[in-house]
């Protein structure tokens, strides 16, 4: 028969045995590369340790451990996936635009844990505060934007608004969630015939906008072959004006050479000058000039023959004849 101490040896034994297993269980812990754990001291919060590997604890039920994810996660607001099958909640997306439109918008949140003591132990339940305060957000800006804003062209400008006052309301609340991103889904009127009326408006606006640019490029088409011309109007313009300035500059200077002459020998320079002129108007005429006594002399154009000699031009040599000789014989 055992003996009652043998019993409480025994007994003994077992409990230490048992201590002893919990100790060298829960004693250490791994992190993975995708989470962080938080410590804990008799429920209350020591540190939060990120680094990946091996790591030491006093046993349990002196500290525990606790671990969350690093990863990005994404909150499907206004619709559900699961199995490659999509699942609408428009009476979650349906909302009012500023100019009184009733649109249907969906949207994906990506957000991290950036502070697992806040996550933990601010809140109840994060995620819930984070969808309802998604769907504030979003329903905040979309019920200050235009429905053309929210359909078309603007969606990147009011999904940074929605980003920044979302961010700042998880801010006030603490929860411990940092905001990566956010981006619409779907964004689309209630019902087929809304739908097509405004398919049917947004059509010719386009076409309106496109019709607009055509007669813009043509305008500028217009506008540059116009300039092109103007200046090459005004460079010919400058061209004859520096031509005729330099001619005048010219006719100047010959003007004052002659009447140089002119003051040197007047009576000379100024029968020069009416053959010159004469020769110039009748370029065929043969001229004689008449002496004072009746005798008349063949006037000798002397230029054309120093123009053909200058040229180079083989031309017959014409010899003077002196035909207005005098009826002596002289």
């Amino acid at each position: 028969m055992i003996s009652l101490k043998r019993i409480y040896i025994l007994t003994g034994l077992a409990f230490l045995i048992i201590i002893l297993l919990i100790t060298a269980i829960t004693t250490w812990y791994t992190v993975d590369e995708s989470d962080q754990a938080v410590i804990h001291t008799f429920g209350k919060v020591e540190e939060t340790v990120i680094e990946p590997g091996l790591h030491f604890k006093l046993p349990w039920p002196i500290q525990t451990v606790e671990k969350l994810s690093k990863e990005t996660f994404s909150l499907q607001f206004g619709f559900s996936e699961s199995n490659g099958e999509v699942q609408d909640y428009p009476r979650e997306t349906k909302m009012i635009t500023g100019d009184e439109n009733i649109v249907l918008a969906d949207m994906v949140v990506q957000w991290k844990i950036t502070n697992p003591p806040k996550y933990l132990y601010n809140a109840d339940n994060p995620k819930e505060i984070l969808y309802d305060t998604t769907s504030a957000a979003l329903r905040s800006i979309i019920g200050s934007s235009a429905i053309d804003d929210a359909l078309t062209s603007g969606k990147a400008v009011i999904e940074g608004d929605v980003r920044d006052l979302l961010s700042k309301l998880i801010d006030n609340y603490d929860i411990g969630i940092s905001i990566l991103a956010v981006k619409l889904q779907d964004v689309e009127l209630p019902n087929s015939e809304v739908r097509k009326a405004f398919t049917e408006v947004t059509d010719a606006r386009e076409t309106a906008n496109t019709k607009v640019n055509e007669a813009r490029k043509y305008e500028n088409k217009r506008m540059n072959e116009a300039n092109g011309e103007a200046a090459a109007i005004l460079s010919k313009a400058n061209g004859e004006k520096i031509a005729r300035t330099e001619g005048a500059h010219g006719d100047v200077a010959v003007f004052d050479k002659l009447y140089n002459e002119y003051k040197k020998n007047p009576e000379v320079t100024k029968d020069r000058l009416i053959i010159e002129t004469l020769e110039r108007v009748l370029p065929n005429a043969e001229m004689y000039i008449m002496n004072d006594d009746g005798n008349t002399l063949k006037y000798f154009p002397i230029r054309p023959l120093e123009k053909e000699k200058e040229t180079g031009n083989e031309t017959e040599k014409v010899t003077p004849k002196e035909e207005g000789e005098t009826k002596d014989g002289k």
